[in-house]
């Protein structure tokens, strides 16, 4: 059965032949681009390979080989700037996505409840795919468990991918060929959900920072001199940790706030009057942010540190170890 990629009958043959020929070429730049953070999915080219394996003997195989290489190649390279740049380069992501500034605070808690094994599960993950290796870097996890757990992930969701297009390569086939029977009608209707789904996602992206921008700060200067003039103040930290990765440093006297597992047990010990200033190390202050809207809806009084760990140690002040 020949595989049909076009929207136009004079036009399908030649796209036809050129997926034949230069289809591994496809798939590895379509993995490469999207895992470098593109927003171009890979995972419909992948589902076309696996249809081209229908008619290609061995074709499943180099296409799996060709898609798992190139995602581990971009996700080694976004692992090399997470060690190598830290946070900074999260932050970057974060700003450049269409996803809201709570990207970072959703991944490291994902960390934190599953260690390595969010390496596998990143691919399905939206969201979670590009930010999963920088911040892995990060985090301190060591390159040798990251290209062994990644490598793992990038081979299950290739082979998922190109096996389900293989498996409904008939389907699908059918599915192309109604699709060109519509001509620019079906093209239309496909710009038009994308549209709404970018306006839908920016929309909300606007709103979060909104809400984030909104809640009230104090600098690290304003925090050092709270400490100073009061017995009361509790400073939180919120940033995520797991056995696998600890924090090698916090404020001085912070307590740890498990954002994954915020309940009532989650204060027990924890004074029952006083300020709690909660920071974090992600953009925007998104996880302070949360947290402290969470305590005060806890009845606790409760401020960010703007800038999080970040601003206290580069305005001159002390950490102690974790």
């Amino acid at each position: 059965m020949a595989l049909r990629l076009s929207w136009r009958p004079d036009a399908m043959d030649l796209l036809t032949d050129l997926f034949a020929h230069h289809g591994l070429i496809a798939v590895a730049l379509a993995v490469l681009l999207e895992q470098l953070g593109a927003p171009l999915p890979s995972t419909p080219v992948l589902l076309l390979a696996g249809v081209e394996s229908a008619t290609r003997e061995g074709f499943a195989l180099r296409a799996f080989a060709m898609a798992t290489l190139a995602a581990a190649l971009a996700n080694g390279l976004w692992f090399w700037a997470g060690r190598r740049l830290g946070r900074h380069v999260l932050a970057t992501l974060c700003r450049i996505s269409i996803s809201p500034d709570s990207c970072v605070r959703q991944n490291e808690a994902s960390f934190a409840r599953r260690g390595v094994l969010t390496l596998v599960i990143a691919k399905f993950v939206p969201g979670l795919s590009i930010l999963a290796p920088p911040l892995a870097g990060a985090l301190g996890m060591s390159a040798r468990r990251f290209l062994a757990w990644n490598l793992l992930g990038s081979a299950l969701w290739a082979g998922v991918a190109v096996g389900v297009g293989r498996v409904f390569h008939e389907q699908i086939d059918t599915l192309l060929r109604a699709l060109s029977s519509l001509g620019s009608v079906a093209l239309g209707l496909a710009l038009g959900v994308v549209a709404v789904y970018l306006a839908w996602r920016l929309w909300r992206r606007a709103r979060v920072r909104r809400e984030l921008n909104r809640f009230e700060r104090l600098g690290p200067v304003d925090v050092m001199a709270l400490l100073q003039q009061r017995q009361d103040i509790v400073l939180v930290d919120v940033r995520a940790t797991s056995p696998e990765m600890p924090l090698e440093s916090r404020l001085p006297g912070a307590r740890h706030l498990d954002l994954g597992a915020l309940s009532d047990a989650a204060l027990a010990g924890w004074p029952l009057a006083g300020e709690f200033i909660t920071y974090c190390a992600c953009p925007n202050d998104a996880s302070a942010v949360k947290a402290a809207q969470w305590l005060k809806q806890q009845g606790r009084q409760a401020r960010v540190l703007r800038g999080g760990i970040e601003a206290w140690t580069q305005a001159g002040l002390a950490l102690e170890n974790g």
